[in-house]
């Protein structure tokens, strides 16, 4: 499976699920809502309603990859 498929089969996971999500709104990152700071940008402002959450979901997995990723600095 290629990671545009993974990429749209996780984000259509979390917007069919979003309760245990929240958006950052720093950066607009999806991460579980038991995170204290953001881990792209370390923001600690997040969106949890579910409707955000599906939404933004929806967005980046229709949309190729903008973070950098550790792995990606090696």
């Amino acid at each position: 499976m290629d990671s545009k498929m993974d990429r749209n089969q996780t984000a259509n996971s979390i917007a069919d699920n979003p309760d245990p999500y929240k958006v950052c709104e720093g950066c607009e990152s999806i991460v579980l809502k038991k995170a204290n700071l953001c881990p792209i940008c370390h923001g600690y402002r997040f969106d949890e309603s579910a409707s955000r959450v599906s939404e933004q979901a929806t967005l980046l997995g229709s949309r190729p990859p903008t973070s950098v990723k550790p792995q990606d600095l090696v």
